[in-house]
């Protein structure tokens, strides 16, 4: 696995989570995940197609997901769930899409698909590639998140 493809998700995450949500995430160690069980509460999860087809997904704790919400919105929150599943869909999307752009300068150019959202305990990521899946974990003030991806 090609630890330089994790750069352009880390300088996303970092850039939209410190602009849109005032949080500065803390980067962990990338490591090859080996199970499809979700690192987090709410995964916002998009599908990739170009050169390669593949997937990116971001679970974030329910704390770091309800802190974005709150921080993004203010206090304008009327319907928690709700927003916190089009707030993980936004960054997702955000997020995935400056990531695009960062691997596009390598020479790799995707589409991404509409996110969707997966909540609850315990769930699990189905990601389109059969190659080994890249996971890049952030800590927070807030609690985790981890982005993960796989291209094949």
């Amino acid at each position: 696995m090609d630890v330089e493809l994790a750069k352009p998700f880390i300088k996303a995450a970092v850039d939209v989570l410190s602009t849109m949500a005032f949080i500065q995430p803390k980067v962990g160690k990338p490591f090859v995940k080996k199970n499809n069980m979700a690192h987090g509460d709410v995964t916002g999860l998009v599908g990739l197609t170009g050169e390669k087809n593949g997937s990116v997904s971001m679970s974030f704790s329910k704390a770091c997901a309800v802190a974005i919400v709150k921080n993004m919105l203010g206090d304008e929150i009327e319907d928690i769930l709700s927003d916190v599943k089009d707030a993980v869909g936004e960054m997702t999307n955000m997020i995935s899409g400056q990531a695009r752009a960062g691997l596009a300068e390598k020479g790799l150019v995707f589409q991404g698909s509409t996110p969707t959202v997966i909540m609850g305990d315990n769930h699990t990521i189905s990601h389109q590639a059969k190659s080994p899946i890249m996971a890049i974990p952030f800590s927070t003030d807030h609690g985790e998140f981890t982005i993960e991806f796989c291209f094949e």
